[in-house]
Order: structure tokens, then C-alpha cells, then sequence
């Protein structure tokens, strides 16, 4: 091979085909597509069949192995020199939040087919096999709790408990995995895996706001989520004097300002939201005597996130004495900070700096599939900007360049990962 061949072929390999990568976006985007043009495509529907069918197409025409397990991952495997080494994972989700985009999981996917293709247009083989995965229900809108596939495959969630789980019309997932065809035979448990990468829009503002192109994602923040019941006492809103009320609703108005302010005291990496809230009995000229609500909060670092909480704890106890009511907090989430593996992070790194691509170091304050995967084998993220920062939304959005961009970078992490033949 002469210089100028060499040349190409390292040309050729660093950047996938950002034309049939935006074109499987695309096409994929239009199964469950909205008339705002986002996607309604919840988890173990007909349409997440229809999908997944398309990705087993796919992947098999590009030569790869498919397997499906017992909670409905897919597995679709390209052969490497040693197929008795572990793979080189990569992946995401292809279902939706209700008013989902075209972007959030399904780039992790289509990339990781990309990746793919373009190793067989160069007729690239690795050492060891690369594989491509479609995690089950990570939104977990249909069905809780989120992150639901690799949460099973890494044994965080038990397979039986969480195939009874019933969404709101009493369909379990196990049987709604038997109506779609996908209630596969795999073992979910003792798959190895010597890495994983996952590439994700950002969900957020920041590398837009510095106009990066990738975000090398060192970590991501740990999150406490509760359940809150305040209750006081329900009364007409004209008779009883303000001094004399036990209004619910206002220690809750309290509690989300504290929360508010908690996250901004914390920062840059403290969160903190009220995202669901329910006033009992909802009548507008009745105080209400009951308050449900949800509190998430985050931070990078774990000390820091447990200050937060016994905060929260401490703030609620004096709630209840300043407004005469009584409170049950009920945990029902708790994610550690997680780092990301330094060689895996280094890849990223690496790959972004080689290719050219602007990149900015940044913490994932989302869940990913790629959290679980941190618990297995080593594990890292590769971020690229979304418009506005806004995701879960129909009007998400990201350029076709950015997106190819995080495909080349996945391309040459996971070469790194696997090894090249000669």
C-alpha cells in the first residue's frame, strides 16, 4: 500500500458517514413520529417493536450477530479476531417519553450501528468483538422505574420482580414483552464486558453555551429522590382566619423555595427540583389539607449530596412547626456519584483531540444506561450539544454535523477499546 493509500484509509477511519448516520435517525424517527415531528414511543408498545425490528434489519445486514434476553435487551454483535475475549459494548434506548425527540437515546444507538458500518466499509477487523445494545425501558414512563433493561442485565433489579411490574392499565412487563415478540431466552445476568461507551445529546445547555462540540463526560451527579405528604387541615378559605390555618399547600410553597435555594447553595453541581405536585382536595376556595409532592436532588460529590439531604430534613421538621403540620418523607431513589473509568475517559479525550473537535470536560446531571454499566466493566460517556439545551420535549433538536462528530469519536474510543487486527 503506498503513502497516499495509507493516508486515505486513516482519513477514512477517523470520521463515520454522517449522511447515512443522520438518514437512520431519520428514518427510525418516523415510527411513532408526532405531528410537532418528536416521538411518542413508549417501552414494549407495538411501535417499540416496530423498531426494534428495524435495528435487528439493520444490524444483520451489517453482519452482526443478534440476541435477545429475558427482560428484552438486544444484543447485536459485529465478530472480532478473539470472540472468546469480552466485547467492547456500546448502546442506549430507542423508546420515548410521551412527548419525546428523535435524538435522546436513539443517536447511542444508530452511532453504535455506525460505528459498525463504517469498520465494514473499511473492512476493519478488532481483536475483540463489538457489540451494539438496545437497552429495555430506560425512560421508564410506561413502566417503573427507569433504566429498567440494564438495570436487570447488571443485577441492580431483579428479573421476576420487575417483569410483574404493571403499568397504569395492569399490563405487566412481562406480558407486554410476550405481545411485542421480544421476551427473549438470554441469560440476563453474567454477560462480561471489557468497556461501554454510550454517546448521548446532552440534554443540557452547557456545550452549546461554550460552543463545544463534544463533551467528555467525567462523571455523573448522584441523585436522592423522595416522596413528600404534607397534611394539615382542609378549610373554607373565607371563614378562617390566616393565623389560625394549618395550610398544606403553603408549607409545601416553603419546602420547594428551600429547595430551590438548596441546589443554588450547593452549586455548580447542586440540583434540586420539585417535579410532580398534588393539592388535596384541589377546590379553590378550600385551604388544602394535603400536599403531595416529589424532591430531587443531586450533587457530584456524595458528602456534599448527604448534606443536602439531613438540609431537607432538618428544614421540613421546622416546616411542621411553623405551619402546624404533620410530614412523611419517603425515600424512592438513590443513585451514587459515579466517575467514570480514567481509560475509558481518556479514550473520549483522546479521540476529540485527534479528530479536531472542540470538547469540554462535563458531569452528566441525567441517568443513562451507562451508570449501570459503571458497576461491571469500565465505562465512559460521550456528550454532544442539543438546541437549547431542551430534550424530552418534541422540539428537540441537534445538528447533523455535532452528531457525527460524537459517532467518530465513539468510532475510534470503541477501536481503541477493541484493538485493531492488522
Amino acid at each position: 500500500m503506498n503513502e497516499m493509500s495509507i493516508e486515505k484509509l486513516a482519513s477514512e477511519l477517523l470520521t463515520v458517514d454522517r449522511d447515512r448516520l443522520w438518514n437512520s435517525l431519520m428514518e427510525q424517527g418516523r415510527i411513532g413520529e408526532t405531528e410537532k415531528g418528536g416521538l411518542n414511543r413508549l417501552a414494549l408498545t407495538d411501535l417499540d417493536r416496530q423498531v426494534r425490528e428495524l435495528f435487528i434489519r439493520w444490524c444483520t445486514e451489517a453482519g452482526c450477530e443478534v440476541s435477545v434476553d429475558q427482560i428484552g435487551n438486544i444484543f447485536a454483535r459485529r465478530a472480532g479476531r478473539d470472540n472468546s475475549l469480552p466485547p467492547v459494548m456500546t448502546g442506549s434506548h430507542i423508546d420515548t417519553q410521551p412527548t419525546g425527540g428523535k435524538f435522546d437515546g436513539c443517536f447511542g444507538v444508530m452511532s453504535g450501528l455506525e460505528a459498525i458500518r463504517r469498520l465494514n466499509d473499511l473492512k476493519i477487523e478488532t481483536i475483540a468483538p463489538i457489540e451494539v445494545v438496545v437497552w429495555t425501558n430506560e425512560e421508564g414512563s410506561r413502566f417503573p422505574p427507569c433504566m429498567m433493561g440494564s438495570g436487570v442485565f447488571t443485577g441492580q433489579f431483579d428479573l421476576d420482580s420487575t417483569l410483574a411490574v404493571c403499568d397504569s392499565e395492569g399490563v405487566s412487563v412481562g406480558q407486554a414483552l410476550q405481545s411485542i415478540g421480544f421476551a427473549g431466552e438470554r441469560p440476563v445476568t453474567g454477560h462480561r464486558a471489557s468497556a461501554y461507551y454510550e454517546a448521548h445529546i446532552e440534554q443540557g445547555p452547557v456545550l452549546e453555551d461554550e460552543q463545544k462540540t463534544i463533551g467528555v463526560v467525567i462523571g455523573a451527579l448522584g441523585q436522592k429522590w423522595f416522596d413528600l405528604r404534607i397534611t394539615g387541615v382542609e378549610a373554607h378559605a373565607g371563614p378562617t382566619p390566616m393565623n389560625l390555618r394549618h395550610d398544606a399547600g403553603l408549607a409545601a410553597a416553603h419546602i420547594m423555595l428551600f429547595v430551590n435555594q438548596l441546589a443554588l447553595d450547593h452549586a455548580p453541581h447542586g440540583r434540586g427540583t420539585v417535579g410532580c405536585l398534588e393539592l388535596f382536595p384541589g377546590s379553590r376556595n378550600v385551604i388544602p389539607g394535603q400536599v403531595d409532592l416529589s424532591i430531587d436532588l443531586r450533587h457530584l460529590e456524595a458528602e456534599v449530596l448527604e448534606t443536602m439531604v439531613q438540609a431537607l430534613k432538618t428544614e421540613i421538621s421546622r416546616i411542621e412547626q411553623q405551619f402546624g403540620v404533620s410530614t412523611e418523607l419517603k425515600p424512592t431513589a438513590d443513585f451514587a456519584p459515579l466517575a467514570f473509568a480514567p481509560e475509558c475517559v481518556a479514550a473520549v479525550r483522546g479521540a476529540s483531540e485527534s479528530l479536531g473537535y472542540s470538547h469540554l470536560d462535563i458531569v452528566s446531571g441525567a441517568g443513562h444506561d451507562a451508570i449501570f454499566l459503571a458497576e461491571i466493566a469500565p465505562a465512559g460517556m460521550i456528550f454532544v450539544p442539543c438546541e437549547g439545551g431542551i430534550s424530552h420535549n418534541e422540539m428537540e433538536r441537534a445538528d447533523a454535523d455535532d452528531l457525527a462528530a460524537g459517532a467518530s469519536v465513539l468510532l475510534n474510543a470503541l477501536l481503541a477499546s477493541a484493538g485493531r487486527g492488522a
